[in-house]
């Protein structure tokens, strides 16, 4: 398995980071239930979310998977809720390349990204996105402290599966 390291990224990398919300918004649209972005005249998805709130905002953060020193996926962190109970941390957005799936780099980094952060974590997955949802649960259930608790929630906020637990 790659060595797996998250790089803290900043305004300085976000190109990089747009660039790679082409391949995650083009990955993540499978699992929308109706096209909900088209592309832009110059032939690029919309940026979504609007990734200069991960590093001017102080409770967001973003970094860069890195697998074996090769950017490999990144993850973002912020602090919302989608069950709208009370959090402390909630995994924004988390993508990895397809040429590191089924690797370990995800999990390896989900853990880097939760496990040195203590407190009431959300983990909200896509309805339609059955193989994240296990994936999800795996993490959750390695780093609860305590029972994980699941939601399946259907609205304005969320649709899909919302996993809540403590990380101590």
């Amino acid at each position: 398995m790659p060595k797996v390291e998250l790089e803290p990224a900043g305004a300085a990398r976000a190109e990089t980071l747009e660039n790679l919300f082409q391949f995650y918004v083009h990955d993540f649209s499978d699992f929308w239930p109706v096209r909900r972005v088209e592309f832009r005249e110059d032939g690029r998805f919309p940026t979504y979310p609007p990734l200069a709130r991960y590093w001017t905002e102080p409770d967001r953060s973003a970094f860069l998977i890195r697998a074996d020193g090769n950017i490999a996926g990144f993850v973002m962190l912020d602090h919302q809720s989608h069950s709208g109970q009370p959090v402390d941390w909630n995994m924004g957005e988390f993508w990895v390349a397809r040429p590191y799936r089924r690797e370990g780099v995800g999990r390896v980094a989900a853990r880097q990204a939760i496990a040195p952060r203590p407190g009431k974590w959300e983990l909200a997955v896509a309805r339609l996105n059955t193989g994240a949802q296990s994936f999800w649960c795996g993490v959750a259930a390695e780093l609860a402290q305590g029972p994980v608790e699941e939601i399946d929630q259907d609205d304005a906020r969320w649709n899909g599966l919302i996993l809540r637990l403590a990380v101590a």
